[in-house]
């Protein structure tokens, strides 16, 4: 062939009839063996549904995906130092040794009576277990530089701030005291919703009981005596110590001193000195003793409608495993609480109060039912425009197969049922069917000009098995840079981008499997003429005109080109406007039915003056019939 210089393809007929021929082949390849092999393919399918199904009911359930931060919190307790001690003695030094740590993004620390607490922040690239080691060597570099007679290393655990608490329990008791209701809920309810399985921790809201000892400072200083020594002969009075055994000819008796005193009694009676004359000092010379708590300045209300104010209550918090299904976790909590309560005595009662799994099942049934409604309304058109139940019958099966291999994939990659992933189904309800209804049209084409149902889907792999492999992989490929979105938002939803991705490559691969032997073994017989069905006469008797005018529309629309460029420059101009004038937000806004909020008070506030506001609040609150139940510290 002589080369005229110019460009274009430069292969004879025949050359290009034959590459199109390979081209078929390969295409027609993709389908024709589960075509030709039917009970493999039903073999295929068949463990496509049981694995689907199973791994369906294995998937946990959340209201949004799992996004673990790699922030840890620090805590340092020194009893009796002020905040400015804490924040120079431990705060400071700790601070010195974390920001030598590689990837930390943020620190922040809070110094309060007593209490110092760190919290840091590292980049997302940075795994938590790593970030764990780097503090916890850091904790031991900054130990020599901590107060000597810091009664414990500082702390830390990993926190992970979109993991709240699945449930909130309280314990009240109208007869019991703080300290004694503290210990119930430590060892007889604590200890038995920690075991349940997917339980990572339970988190407790109260005080522990302990005796105080309130000093006299003039009494003490009459007596000669400071604080330290007070303190040293108080501890030297109530320590533990082992006193050996005696050692008989047949028996041998273990000395079991009573060295702990238990109650306010005990202490009133111990001797903390001898006077000039020999005669003994005691502690309630000098101090007063009483059975108290811990922290007296933690002042805690809780009201639940229908019930009197109890005179003492604690709450816990019940905080899931990493990957643990949150819906599962809270109802073995409410299953166990009937069991508790008749463990308990009857003057403790335990009370929910806030179950987040009850706002996240609400959240998902919500989905779920747009998502069975959006499938009610696919089968519905594809009904009205294929005009018979058996046509309709492919796309429909196509759907459901494609959602079970997407359930497969999602458990083998650790994903979850949560809102993303769902409305993630729900937009790719249209890509499903929209490659089974190419095939099927091709297939339904073609045997209405005269072909076998089995010749006609034979032909039509050929001709729209690449066509929809290519249509799969193009669609799919829209999603991929939402996968691969880097920082805080790319992690949030990225689960949503893997789930829709594979839902359309599964219904690719449904069309290029089962579709196509559903359509050669469906089908029924249909030449030219052949008789319609009631929906299909109908149908064409209000889509034929239709079709007609938008035909007309179409040519007057070719005829006048030069309308393209003032509509273009209109929509650009129109998503231009509309997207800076619309809010931005990260996630729509829910009602979960709960409200948080704090006091704010003037710095050096006392207690006293915070439990007053703390008794102006109850009123207001309880006066608002749509508070159920609420829990002020």
């Amino acid at each position: 062939m002589k080369n005229d210089g110019r460009d274009g393809d430069q292969r004879s007929p025949l050359q290009k009839l034959g590459a199109a021929e390979k081209l078929t082949q390969f295409s027609s390849g993709l389908s024709r063996p589960f075509i030709q092999r039917p009970v493999m393919t039903m073999l295929l399918s068949a463990t496509v549904l049981v694995f689907g199904l199973l791994t369906y009911n294995l998937l946990s359930v959340n209201d949004l995906p799992a996004v673990d931060y790699p922030v840890i919190s620090v805590n340092a307790a020194y009893p009796g130092a002020d905040p400015v001690t804490m924040a120079n003695t431990i705060a400071t030094p700790l601070e010195k040794q974390f920001t030598q740590i590689p990837g930390v993004a943020l620190i922040t620390s809070t110094s309060s009576q007593g209490n110092t607490n760190i919290t840091i922040q590292f980049d997302l690239s940075k795994g938590i277990d790593a970030a764990a080691g780097d503090v916890q060597s850091a904790i031991q570099r900054a130990g020599g530089q901590l107060p000597a007679d810091l009664p414990s290393p500082p702390t830390f655990t990993k926190n992970n701030p979109n993991d709240q608490p699945v449930m909130y329990v309280a314990l009240t008791s109208d007869t019991l005291t703080d300290g004694e209701l503290y210990r119930y809920g430590t060892t007889e309810v604590s200890q038995r919703i920690n075991i349940l399985p997917g339980v990572s921790q339970v988190n407790i809201y109260g005080v522990k009981g302990a005796i105080r000892i309130k000093v006299d400072p003039g009494k003490l200083a009459s007596r000669g005596m400071t604080f330290d020594e007070l303190a040293a002969a108080i501890k030297a009075g109530t320590s533990y110590s082992g006193a050996g055994q005696f050692d008989g000819k047949t028996n041998s008796f273990t000395l079991r001193p009573q060295g702990q005193i238990a109650d306010a009694e005990g202490y009133r009676d111990l001797i903390i000195k001898r006077g000039a004359n020999g005669s003994p000092v005691y502690l309630r010379d000098v101090a007063n003793v009483v059975n108290g708590v811990e922290n007296e300045r933690l002042s805690r209300h809780f009201f639940v409608r229908g019930y009197n104010p109890p005179a003492s209550v604690i709450v816990f918090a019940v905080s899931r495993q990493a990957g643990a299904n949150a819906v599962a976790v809270a109802k073995e909590v409410r299953d166990l609480l009937p069991q508790l309560q008749r463990e308990l005595p009857g003057s403790i009662r335990l009370i929910p109060v806030h179950d987040r799994s009850a706002t996240i099942v609400s959240s998902l049934h919500d989905v779920q039912f747009t998502l069975v409604l959006a499938f009610a309304l696919v089968v519905f058109v594809i009904f009205i425009f294929l005009g018979r139940a058996s046509d309709t019958l492919i796309p429909i099966v196509a759907l459901p197969m494609s959602f079970l291999i997407t359930f497969t994939a999602m458990w083998w990659l650790g994903f979850s049922i949560n809102n993303l992933t769902l409305m993630a189904l729900m937009l790719a309800i249209g890509f499903l069917v929209d490659d089974a209804i190419v095939f099927l049209e091709n297939v339904v084409r073609r045997a209405e000009a005269g072909e076998s149902i089995y010749k006609a889907t034979m032909n039509s792999a050929g001709e729209i098995s690449f066509t929809i492999l290519s249509m799969t992989l193009s669609l799919a490929a829209v999603f991929i840079p939402l996968a691969f979105m880097p920082g805080l938002l790319g992690r949030i939803f990225r689960e949503f981008a893997v789930t829709i991705i594979i839902a359309i490559l599964a219904s690719g691969l449904v069309s290029l499997t089962l579709t196509p032997l559903m359509c050669s073994r469906i089908l029924k017989e249909r030449g030219p003429g052949h008789r319609k069905t009631w929906t299909e006469r109908f149908v064409e008797r209000f889509f034929n005109p239709i079709r007609d005018s938008y035909g007309r529309t179409l040519h007057w629309f070719l005829d006048h080109g030069w309308i393209a460029a003032p509509v273009l420059i209109a929509c650009v101009l129109g998503v231009w406007f509309f997207f800076s004038q619309l809010p931005f937000t990260l996630l729509p806004t829910g009602d979960s039915g709960t409200i948080r909020g704090f006091f704010i008070v003037p710095e050096g506030a006392s207690p006293d003056q915070q439990r007053q506001i703390q008794n102006q609040l109850d009123p207001i609150l309880q006066a608002n019939p749509a508070v159920d139940k609420y829990f002020t510290v």
